[in-house]
């Protein structure tokens, strides 16, 4: 009996990327790209046209990056199987992957072509892959609490070098309930101060530095 074939679907903004994740797909003999994509909008065109048996997805791209355009897949055709690859690989980027919906995370650090190969035929069976690294940060993350969404402003201005008085004016709320908010992100963050506060918030991968 022939073994089917994997279909994949490259998601990712850089061509020399995207042709290496072909050449490294195409001459396994389970496996074939059937189409790539450059961004979010070209993907979910794709996926309806083809619906591939795995996504390969970028998580930095112009306009959505690879966590929402998962996000979007997945409302749609809720049986995608998406594998995120990402330069980032912080507690926070994990988790909002695996929370948008991904079977599998991968570094692109690493570059590692058997790696890639395992986790697209893992997820494609129907599994998930998650290296150790990953795995652990993941389950690190799972046992912090979720900063609220005025407390992810308040990091936010408090990143950008605003005092307790200007945040109070932007958000417009008192100081009392600004120091408030600090002094749970502090807890959450398990910071001592508002500098710490912040550093371990780009270390954790809830804020990233723009390029």
């Amino acid at each position: 009996m022939m073994k089917m074939e994997i279909g994949v679907l490259v998601v990712d903004d850089n061509q020399m990327m995207r042709r290496g994740l072909r050449g490294s797909l195409d001459i396994e003999p389970d496996l074939r790209v059937i189409g790539e994509a450059a961004n979010g909008e070209e993907a979910l065109a794709l996926v309806r046209q083809h619906k591939p048996d795995v996504i390969t997805m970028d998580y930095q791209m112009p306009g959505d990056n690879g966590v929402v355009v998962t996000e979007k897949i997945l409302e749609e055709f809720p049986a995608a199987k998406i594998i995120l690859l990402s330069i980032f690989d912080s507690e926070e980027d994990v988790w909002n992957a695996v929370r948008a919906g991904v079977r599998g995370y991968l570094t692109k650090k690493s570059g590692d072509v058997k790696e890639l190969l395992e986790a697209v035929r893992s997820v494609a069976a129907g599994g998930t892959y998650y290296p150790a690294s990953i795995a652990g940060k993941l389950e690190e993350r799972r046992k912090q609490p979720d900063l609220t969404k005025r407390e992810m402003e308040i990091l936010t201005l408090l990143a950008d070098g605003n005092t307790n008085k200007e945040m109070a004016r932007i958000l417009d709320i008192s100081d009392m309930t600004v120091k408030l908010h600090l002094a749970n992100l502090r807890e959450k963050l398990g910071a001592v101060d508002r500098t710490q506060a912040v550093v371990l918030a780009y270390k954790k991968g809830i804020l990233h530095i723009e390029e």
